[in-house]
């Protein structure tokens, strides 16, 4: 019976690691999104509604953490630090979802080439993302996890430069207006999934620096 009574630590590592694999493949699944509509290379409505089964899996996992976390007497480390870094990562995947259902929206069938490099950053920083979390168990990773969150700043920093070169490019070379507005919108959704990942990364690297 006292065992029973002992307060006990939820499996707070599994549900971020599960969580990062979704970030990782909803990464994966824009940038192939993002190559239907500038090659044709693939389904893009296929590809559309796989990251919103991505994001209600992930919806679900954020659940289930939080209501741990109300229920959980010891946690790895402080409840604030839990709650903000996972409905950090379920942002990511919120963004990504809007990226998707903007195309549909906006019924856009190609898109410039230019969009590749941005989608290959973000990609990245997805996939850096969930290898950061499956980290965060072992605290004496702390040098390769914060190696990941600069990284992640340098790519943020990137797809920002990027940005303002499609931006300026479509600007002068797109005639049609409501092709800059569609495409603007396109642009800045996908500059914000590499901010959500920027601040997942501001997130964890203060717990790691709070708990190493």
């Amino acid at each position: 019976m006292f065992a029973a009574l002992m307060p006990k630590e939820g499996k707070y590592f599994d549900y971020f690691n599960a969580h990062g694999d979704l970030i990782a493949q909803g990464g994966v699944t824009l940038a192939r999104l993002i190559g239907a509509l500038t090659d044709g290379a693939g389904d893009a409505q296929a590809l559309a509604d796989e990251i919103d089964a991505l994001e209600n899996q992930a919806d679900t996992i954020t659940y289930d953490l939080l209501s741990q976390l109300h229920t959980s007497f010891i946690t790895p480390f402080d409840r604030d630090e839990i709650h903000g870094l996972i409905n950090g990562m379920d942002n990511i995947l919120d963004v990504i979802q809007d990226v998707a259902e903007a195309m549909s929206l906006y019924d856009i069938h190609r898109i410039p080439a230019e969009t590749r490099d941005m989608v290959i950053a973000t990609e990245r920083c997805c996939a850096n993302i969930c290898a950061m979390v499956k980290l965060l168990r072992d605290m004496d990773n702390a040098p390769t996890i914060l190696k990941l969150c600069h990284e992640i700043n340098d790519l943020e920093s990137e797809v920002d430069r990027q940005l303002r070169v499609a931006m300026s490019k479509i600007f002068r070379e797109e005639p049609d207006v409501r092709e800059v507005i569609k495409l603007k919108e396109i642009y800045q959704l996908l500059e914000s999934v590499t901010d959500r990942c920027k601040d997942v990364a501001s997130t964890v690297e203060s717990i790691v620096l709070e708990n190493s």
